[in-house]
């Protein structure tokens, strides 16, 4: 589907907007992307109620930004888990209406506050408060998600299994490794591909629940009321089934936030307290879950950049490794594997 442009587009959406909004003079403003296969639009209404909407162009409903398995689509994803995270209070926006011919989809506007401009550089007593909520929202999404597990919502119907886990290890391979003009003797190549048999095996035998998929800075806008900051919820289109770390990794191992270790290791605790969950045996889980989605990320930032052709991501790399390094660090097991990649990559040498 081809995206619109500015005339054509302000055309088309100006009646459904004053229908939203009341009358008045709209003027539509595109906003910034990411890697994303959508667009989004923010439309302002001279005394509207509400005074703006969010106006996103879904591209290509058929084709996920993240890999995922599952049966044809027959909703729009976004639209399909919208309604089940909102029929269970998880603060994801308001959908007005879904013009379905034009993959327009008309949105509750939520600000340009991310929780990655709260957190990028204060003091730690505030990322720690921010950090917190952000804990609290993930933990009453997972309680809500065990208790109320609904097969019409395509989250259900997909998950983590060994060949979607040791694909994204091998797309590191291909990308991260291959892509970066990087060779690894026949040895070095079956070592590699042992360990990653192992942690994707290790991984997929888990427990599953609702996953996210990315549940990290970017994903969560910021709104300042009377009560305090409130966190609202974005880009859950991809969501799916994993383990019970695989959220907090993308919120805590962020490519675009880094933590300390000490507040690292305190917001893992607060976690386990949270959620109810077994200390040792989580942490344990939350730092195989790292190695995995981490080193799936290094190899996506070279794919979006060459493939994608969208620059600015490449630079998350060396963070992205330094968190692999530090997850191997503490398991054993994964020694071997840390020595391997310390011939080509500098953070697992340190």
């Amino acid at each position: 589907m081809a995206f619109l442009t500015g005339d054509a587009l302000a055309r088309l959406i100006a009646p459904v907007v004053r229908e939203v909004c009341g009358d008045g003079v709209v003027r539509v403003t595109s906003m910034p992307g990411g890697a994303s296969l959508r667009r989004y639009h923010r439309v302002d209404v001279a005394g509207g109620r509400p005074e703006s909407i969010v106006v996103m162009e879904t591209g290509d409903p058929q084709h996920s930004d993240e890999v995922v398995k599952s049966a044809k689509i027959v909703e729009l994803p976004f639209l399909n888990v919208q309604r089940y995270l909102a029929k269970g209070g998880v603060p994801v926006p308001a959908v007005y209406r879904y013009d379905q011919p034009n993959g327009l989809v008309y949105l509750e506007d939520l600000g340009d506050v991310t929780f990655e401009s709260r957190v990028q550089g204060p003091d730690e007593e505030t990322r720690r408060r921010y950090y917190r909520l952000a804990i609290d929202e993930l933990v009453k999404m997972q309680k809500y998600s065990t208790l109320e597990q609904d097969s019409s919502c395509i989250a259900f119907g997909r998950g983590f299994d060994y060949d979607l886990l040791k694909w994204e290890l091998d797309h590191f391979r291909e990308f991260g490794i291959e892509a970066q003009g990087i060779s690894l003797s026949a040895t070095e190549q079956t070592e590699l591909d042992r360990h990653f048999h192992t942690i994707a095996e290790k991984l997929a035998a888990a427990p599953r629940g609702f996953v996210h998929r990315d549940f990290q800075s970017r994903n969560l806008m910021v709104q300042d009321g009377a009560q305090g900051p409130r966190l609202r919820v974005i880009d859950f289109q991809d969501a799916l089934l994993g383990t019970a770390a695989y959220d907090l990794v993308g919120l805590l191992r962020d490519s675009y936030v880094a933590l300390s270790p000490s507040l690292l290791e305190e917001l893992v605790r607060y976690h386990v307290g949270r959620a109810e969950l077994d200390e040792r045996s989580f942490t344990e889980l939350f730092h195989l879950q790292t190695v995995q989605r981490k080193l799936k990320d290094a190899g996506r930032f070279v794919f979006i950049e060459r493939v994608k052709k969208i620059p600015g991501f490449m630079q998350h790399i060396p963070s992205s490794l330094g968190y692999v390094a530090h997850a191997m660090s503490k398991l054993p097991e994964l020694a071997p594997l840390r020595e391997l990649l310390s011939r080509h990559f500098a953070p697992f040498r340190t």
